[in-house]
């Protein structure tokens, strides 16, 4: 735990959901700094509020957006560390491809050729599961094809590409961390897709029925935000000098389970709503998704902490003690 002794570690995207769940985390260590940057088109300030009455603690004064190059040159200057979760997310991909070329890819690579640069002693690259699409075995372990159709997990396999290239032609010490899906508080409450459980969240505590799409047997790897945020630590501890690695529980848990899990945290006797998915939506999203858990857990040293009803639990306290749910 020595290694992050007073150091200086930029955080890119360290205002949104994830990101200031990885700031709060690395204030539990011994370091020096702690820099967000961020264009806050996403993230927030109040992702980040707690964390900034730390003295450590900073936004970085002159902007925070990767295709900036001479302002993201003169963020990175000076640190031992940079993470970067800040990207365009899966339905702006769809939507606006050009943008999300320059943000997830043109961007990442503003960010290596920077570490580079500014000899950065390790990166951590947020991925994400997208880059295999629908498994084709479960669970997915790292060696599992790119099976991915979409614009967003495009950018995603593109980044860690380019992360391999710059380890390999420069030495650039990279770890990438391929989330599965994450929840928790401060998350998008209307995001399609990565917001599920909040959208299910919100329709219950308005005592309206949740929706489900389809018949509810896709299944996925839900994963707590504050456990992804360890895995950030523990990636950047660790002696990997460049590896892509699974964080997730490799529990399979259907949406119809999803729902009712939250329907008994809220002693809820609400009936579940089946529609049918827009033609769009079936073909864009995934069905079945999990991932293998074992290479995080023997190179990184990360499992998981919080199961599903714990993890819901939590977030359930904090809408009632941020006022979004009545008790």
């Amino acid at each position: 735990m020595t290694k992050l002794k007073d150091s200086k570690v930029l955080v890119i995207g360290g205002a949104g959901f994830i990101g200031g769940f990885v700031v709060s985390e690395l204030l539990k260590h011994d370091v020096k700094e702690v820099v967000i940057y961020d264009n806050f088109t996403r993230g927030k300030q109040a992702n980040v509020e707690k964390a900034l009455e730390d003295s450590r603690c900073s936004i970085y004064p002159y902007g925070g957006d990767v295709r900036e190059i001479d302002v993201l040159d003169k963020a990175i200057e000076g640190k031992d560390y940079v993470i970067h979760l800040a990207a365009m997310w899966l339905l702006h991909c769809k939507d606006f491809p050009r943008t999300a070329f320059d943000v997830n890819v043109a961007g990442t690579l503003n960010v290596l050729e920077l570490c580079v640069k500014h000899k950065i002693k390790k990166l951590i690259y947020s991925s994400s599961a997208s880059v295999y699409g629908d498994a084709l075995e479960v669970p997915m372990t790292e060696d599992h094809p790119f099976n991915n159709k979409n614009f967003y997990g495009a950018t995603k396999i593109a980044g860690e590409a380019m992360c391999t290239a710059f380890n390999d032609r420069y030495g650039l010490e990279i770890v990438g961390l391929r989330y599965m899906n994450v929840y928790g508080p401060g998350q998008d409450q209307h995001a399609v897709y990565s917001g599920v459980v909040p959208i299910m969240l919100n329709k219950i505590s308005a005592n309206e029925a949740p929706d489900i799409n389809g018949d509810g047997s896709q299944a996925y790897d839900f994963i707590y935000v504050e456990d992804v945020a360890i895995s950030n630590i523990q990636a950047l501890l660790s002696d990997v000098k460049c590896g892509f690695y699974n964080v997730g529980t490799e529990v399979q848990t259907t949406i119809k389970t999803l729902c009712d899990t939250i329907l008994k945290l809220k002693n809820s006797t609400l009936k579940v709503n089946y529609v049918p998915y827009s033609e769009d939506d079936a073909r864009q999203l995934v069905q079945n998704r999990i991932g293998s858990a074992k290479k995080a857990a023997e190179e990184i040293n990360f499992t998981y902490k919080y199961t599903l009803e714990q993890g819901l639990q939590k977030l359930i306290n904090w809408r009632i003690e941020t006022g979004i749910d009545k008790e």
